[in-house]
């Protein structure tokens, strides 16, 4: 059964990742070969309140297709309207989120907090699939914590709910992003549920997606902090997955434009100085393993404007 929203026989997800996947992030990652992306989570609560960032986060343009649209909530209504707002933009699926593990999140009852209460997730993942005509789907987590996994359950009850699909990232939500992600449960529920299950978690570089396939037989794998700043995971994977050849990594003038690129769509939808600014985060990922690449972080600390960061970048490559 194909994961919903596209049409690879294997698809290489963008995973939704807050304060990152936003709409420069999701165009080049779909240029680089991202099968499907996702939207940031976006707030019920927020939405219900009319608050403009979180109405900001639901928007995407054509070149982000397909896109699934990620909301999030500790209460059935405003979760229910949330995926409703975010139907009426026609993304390609709305995704519930169960597995954020922040306290902001999970410490409220939402994202990896409705691990916890199960009866709960399954009746607001079945009034979300009766409101809404698109496919519905879910990513959770293990557990709670690692003496309450229960990600078998909750998948059960997702399907029973009728979800088109599951993503599982498998750490518990106190492991947070520490330690290691526990692929063996990830083939337990590729077993235990008939839909499409995406698996995530530690997927760094192609071999990891191609061995997170063999060993769990999930149908997509979705990847997240391994793509941050770095875009060409998805064309270097796709090429491991279908020739077994590893393409070489970005070389410096290839990694520069996309900086650059990025750098000046970002500043196109929030402004220079807020571009500018965010961009810092992204650093690490497009100039990991290039000659002194620390240093030249540094430097780009410094620039307040696209200009200066443009000759700080040309600076290094001469």
């Amino acid at each position: 059964m194909p994961f919903p929203g596209c049409p690879a026989e294997t698809p290489l997800l963008l995973a939704p990742m807050e304060a990152i996947t936003d709409g420069p992030v999701r165009r080049i990652a779909r240029r680089y070969g991202a099968d499907l992306v996702f939207t940031e989570f976006v707030s019920a609560e927020g939405l219900a309140h009319g608050a403009e960032p979180c109405a900001r986060k639901l928007a995407f343009t054509e070149g982000e297709r397909p896109i699934g649209i990620q909301v999030f909530g500790h209460r059935i209504d405003p979760v229910v309207a949330a995926a409703r707002q975010a139907e009426a933009l026609k993304p390609e699926l709305i995704d519930l989120n169960f597995g954020c593990p922040t306290r902001k999140v999970a410490g409220r009852g939402g994202g990896a907090g409705l691990l916890r209460t199960p009866e709960l997730l399954e009746a607001m993942t079945r009034a979300v699939v009766a409101a809404v005509s698109l496919p519905v789907t879910a990513k959770i987590r293990l557990g709670w914590d690692a003496a309450s996994v229960n990600a078998i359950e909750i998948a059960q009850r997702l399907e029973q709910s009728g979800v088109a699909a599951i993503t599982l990232h498998a750490r518990t939500r106190s492991q947070g992003f520490a330690g290691e992600a526990d692929w063996s449960w990830i083939e337990r529920v590729v077993r235990a549920v008939r839909v499409p299950v995406a698996g995530n978690g530690d997927v760094w570089k192609p071999a990891d997606a191609a061995r997170l396939l063999r060993e769990t037989g999930c149908a997509a794998v979705m990847i997240g902090r391994g793509a941050m700043g770095n875009p060409w995971i998805f064309r270097r994977t796709r090429r491991y997955l279908e020739t077994g050849e590893l393409p070489d990594p970005p070389g410096v003038e290839e990694r520069i434009a996309v900086v650059l690129e990025h750098l000046r769509d970002a500043a196109a939808e929030k402004g220079e100085r807020r571009a500018v600014i965010e961009m810092r985060k992204h650093y690490r990922g497009y100039l990991r393993d290039l000659p002194v690449a620390a240093k030249l972080r540094a430097a780009l600390m410094e620039p307040l404007t696209i200009d200066g960061v443009a000759r700080v970048l040309e600076g290094y490559r001469a």
